[in-house]
């Protein structure tokens, strides 16, 4: 399994016990959705490895309290303490109508209301306060805030975003 075909689950964030339990962070809105998990892929030395699950129960509200088989002692913890947790792709519920998976509308023709064709998606800029499309228009970045008032339809048939931007905010860049 490759990075590229998982999505970011949670960090390892501590140890929970000295049988090796850990403290999983998750990155969701949903963690109860995450509970009955059999496995998970650890990055760990920059490998993507299967680690199949004892059991797990949420800890707290965004916590999930994890033990892994053949974790059994705080040293086997402490060698994957602060490694990335990801599952498959395939296990991302399907989203519809104007909800998208970042991943899921790189390459997405941008198309403004006002503009006309902007320019391809070639990544999402979520470090920001707010997320921004970044937009290829022919060498040329364009930065979208990725705001619902902004956003009018995700057409997954043509791989289409339909935005309607502030007067002026594509001109800007060109």
């Amino acid at each position: 399994m490759k990075k590229e075909e998982c999505f970011y689950l949670g960090k390892i964030v501590s140890k929970f016990s000295f049988k090796g339990e850990v403290l999983i962070k998750l990155d969701t809105d949903e963690p109860e959705s995450y509970v009955k998990m059999e496995s998970v892929f650890v990055d760990y030395n920059n490998n993507m490895v299967p680690f199949f699950i004892e059991r797990s129960a949420l800890h707290k509200s965004d916590l999930l309290r994890v033990k892994f088989e053949d974790i059994d002692s705080e040293e086997d913890a402490d060698d994957i303490m602060k490694a990335e947790i990801y599952l498959p792709l395939s296990l991302l519920p399907k989203l519809e109508g104007n909800q998208f998976y970042y991943h899921e509308v790189i390459g997405f023709t941008i198309v403004d209301a006002n503009f006309g064709k902007v320019g391809v998606i070639k990544g999402i800029n979520d470090s920001t306060a707010q997320a921004l499309f970044e937009i290829d228009r022919d060498g040329i970045e364009i930065l979208i805030p990725m705001n619902d008032e902004f956003i009018d339809t995700i057409d997954r048939d043509t791989n289409t975003v339909h935005v309607t931007t502030p007067e002026g905010l594509i001109d800007l860049y060109l």
